[in-house]
């Protein structure tokens, strides 16, 4: 007893500090989860009513406090039916939230063969879009495509997007060392400031990122430039090298774990 005592003495005393770290933490990661998504947005039009109201108050301009205490429920309502996709978008991040920080994760050793394939397309300008799976399941979108199961190797990714195959059009969805599906349909970013230059697989890449936490490749058939989508961050038309390393990074590789599977040989060329 007197040890259950002691450690809620020692408690009450440190509540402050530790009530401040707490929500601190929370803070911060509701902040993190925020800037990857569109709800931004939402935040600032809630400070901007803040500020209005605030301003109202200290002016004793009451017939508008009034009004702002009156409207504010249906001002909650609009918000949230003017920003239903973003804060859809929010509660799926938060769904994402790995709650196992220290746990192992599994390494992906099969980068080398999707960047060698991307470098082949890129230099013969076909579309190519890889979806690499992470912490959230993809079994909607794979069901959406074709089932291969299929061990991941250059070559055949360089087979699916360079012909005019029922397939090449969507996205291979690659997890394990593996091919898992091909032809999958992702969602479309409703995002308004995307450049016009971007077509449908860019905005299919990038939406993607914004609804799950999945590594998406792409090669643009217009310009053949290889990018990455991520978290809502797109990284633009990077060299072999810059995609090689941000892959890396993004899937969490560890050099002694990196192997290249059944790549092709870039001598030979694929009509």
């Amino acid at each position: 007893m007197g040890v259950v005592e002691g450690f809620l003495g020692v408690y009450w005393a440190l509540e402050p500090v530790v009530d401040i770290l707490v929500t601190t933490g929370i803070l911060y990661a509701a902040y993190q989860i925020i800037v990857k998504t569109n709800a931004m947005q939402i935040v600032r039009a809630g400070f901007l009513i803040l500020i209005v109201y605030v301003l109202a108050y200290v002016l004793r301009l009451n017939v508008l406090v009034w009004i702002l205490g009156k409207v504010a429920p249906a001002l909650a309502v609009g918000l949230a039916i003017v920003f239903q996709p973003e804060i859809r978008k929010l509660i799926l991040k938060l769904g994402q939230f790995d709650w196992r920080p220290f746990a192992q994760r599994s390494k992906h050793t099969y980068a080398d063969a999707v960047v060698i394939a991307a470098e082949t397309l890129s230099k013969k300008k076909k579309g190519m879009l890889v979806v690499f799976q992470r912490g959230t399941k993809l079994d909607n979108y794979i069901e959406s495509g074709t089932m291969l199961n299929a061990d991941i190797s250059s070559a055949l990714l360089v087979t699916i997007f360079s012909f005019e195959t029922p397939l090449h059009d969507a996205a291979c969805i690659v997890d394990y060392g593996k091919i898992i599906a091909a032809g999958c349909f992702l969602p479309l970013s409703e995002r308004f400031d995307i450049k016009k230059t971007f077509g449908t697989r860019h905005r299919a890449a990038i939406g993607m990122s914004e609804q799950t936490d999945a590594v998406v490749l792409i090669v643009s058939e217009e310009t053949g430039a290889m990018s990455i989508a991520c978290d809502s961050t797109f990284y633009y038309d990077l060299t072999t090298e810059q995609l090689s390393a941000t892959l890396n990074k993004l899937l969490d590789m560890s050099e002694k774990n990196r192997t290249i599977e059944n790549t092709i040989d870039e001598s030979i060329s694929v009509n």
